[in-house]
């Protein structure tokens, strides 16, 4: 018999009179227990023991974090961070039948505040009466509000209970910073291929799993490898069905088409309110920005498979058109915004292809973020206060009293000028010669770069023989004319 007592808390909120059979919430079923044979097979195949836990090796040297959290050797306080199918869960079973604790396992799905009060108080109860230490474990944390996370705090501060929580989520953005700072944070990696086809060839051989009743083949075994992208619930749950289906046939072997059949297609890991979402949309924006076109679709197309927003993808792709494209292209921003409107007027799936196309102009146009840049440098002026007033030939002076005050007096009207350009102060005086805008020689703002030294000088005056307005007799004043009509 186990030592450890365990718990479960219902979607009602309350604690059963006793303990399940079997563990907490079925944390321990399918390694051995009642209920193995009809558990599903990636139940059946959790580890028993820490040693079996494979992909995590930078969190199980002896004194790690996880290996005394599982051993039950120091009573921290634990937040599990990793993608799905790397072994969170398996962690909360391992800490469920090795350690002297009790141990109440709840979902952020189900549970409230008042599910976590009742578990705080019972676990204050055990220990004032020399119980046993208590263990909670949340699954998918991420899901508690602030107000659930809040009535975490004080428990996990004074150790009435050891927290055990598991998210797919960044934590960073997605728990309480509070609670952040009293957990120690350990984060899981997807597991690479080696280490699913490991667990694979497990599944066949081992009495837990299929027992040696079935071959897998290797083209099978590369296909489950690859349609399970490092999630090992995903691939040890497609084995099952592909096993199912050769059992129906009486075939001794799994073979590819088996495996083909039994799995439709592979389920695209996105979650349009997670971290999938973000890191999908970074890598899209990040490839058009670095010119790789062939990454740029392969993004985009995993978002439109995952039924991502195409509203929202042709608004980053209007905003990367003037941030990463700019003057370097200026024809891009239209193409964004064509595709934008294409989106809103024809819509999915034929305005895929308008996504697609505006992908590959903007992944391979030239680039420049001088417009970025040059706001970025004006924003950073003003917010440090630099400015000053407007200058009054400026200023407004069509309203009674304007002229009066001498608003719009000594103001040259541009087009009055031969070249349509003239000096004239435009900025305050404080930013007065400032440059903002510094273009680059990438496609189309290479002649803008040309052009821009010449408008900065006549507009300027800066020791300029055209200068003066209305200038243009001398030869320097011709020649600065023709380059600015250029």
């Amino acid at each position: 018999m186990e030592s450890d007592v365990l718990f479960s808390v219902s979607a009602a909120g309350g604690l059963p009179a006793a303990p399940p059979a079997g563990g907490a919430a079925g944390m321990d079923r399918g390694v051995g227990g009642t209920g193995a044979d009809t558990a599903p097979l990636p139940v059946r195949m959790r580890p028993a023991s820490i040693d079996e836990l494979i992909g995590q090796d930078h969190l199980l040297a002896p004194g790690a974090p996880l290996r005394q959290l599982v051993t039950g050797d120091a009573p921290m306080s634990v937040i599990l961070w990793g993608p799905p199918g790397c072994g969170k869960t398996t962690v909360a079973h391992l800490v469920a039948r090795a350690t002297n604790r009790r141990f109440v396992a709840m979902s952020a799905l189900s549970a409230g505040v008042r599910d976590v009060r009742a578990v705080i108080d019972e676990a204050r109860r055990q220990r004032r009466t020399g119980g046993l230490p208590t263990v909670l474990f949340i699954d998918e944390v991420h899901r508690f509000s602030k107000t659930q996370q809040d009535s975490l705090l004080a428990a996990v501060e004074d150790r009435t209970v050891t927290l055990l929580a598991a998210t797919t989520e960044n934590p960073h953005f997605s728990v309480i910073s509070p609670l952040l700072s009293r957990c120690v944070l350990l984060t899981l990696r997807p597991l690479d291929a080696d280490a699913v086809r490991g667990l694979l060839r497990r599944a066949v051989t081992d009495e837990r799993g299929l027992g040696g009743r079935r071959r897998l083949a290797k083209a099978a075994e590369d296909h489950l490898v690859r349609l399970a992208g490092g999630d090992v619930r995903k691939a040890l749950t497609a084995l099952e069905a592909a096993a199912a289906a050769a059992a129906a046939r009486d075939a001794d072997e799994i073979d590819l088409s088996t495996a083909e059949q039994a799995i439709d297609v592979a389920a695209v890991r996105y979650d349009r309110d997670g971290d999938a979402h973000y890191d999908v949309t970074s890598a899209f924006i990040k490839s058009m920005r670095g010119s790789d076109v062939d990454a740029a679709l392969h993004w985009l197309a995993r978002m439109l498979v995952a039924g991502e927003d195409a509203r929202f993808i042709a608004r980053r792709m209007v905003i990367f058109a003037s941030e990463d494209v700019g003057m370097a292209d200026p024809g891009a921003l239209s193409v964004a915004t064509a595709a934008a409107h294409a989106v809103e007027y024809v819509g999915l799936p034929e305005a895929q292809l308008n996504l697609a196309q505006a992908t590959i102009h903007l992944a391979t146009a030239p680039k420049s973020n001088s417009a970025t840049t040059a706001l970025a440098a004006a924003v950073a002026d003003v917010r440090a206060g630099k400015g000053g007033a407007v200058p009054a030939h400026l200023r407004d002076g069509h309203y009674s009293g304007a002229r009066g005050l001498g608003h719009g007096r000594g103001y040259h009207y541009p087009h009055d000028d031969h070249r349509g350009v003239l000096t004239q102060q435009y900025p305050p005086d404080e930013l007065a010669g400032v440059d903002y805008y510094r273009p680059t020689e990438h496609g189309a703002e290479r002649a803008v770069a040309a052009r821009l030294p010449v408008l900065r000088r006549i507009v300027r005056g800066a020791s300029s023989p055209v200068a003066d307005t209305g200038a243009g007799s001398d030869d320097s004043g011709s020649q600065a004319a023709g380059e600015v009509q250029q």
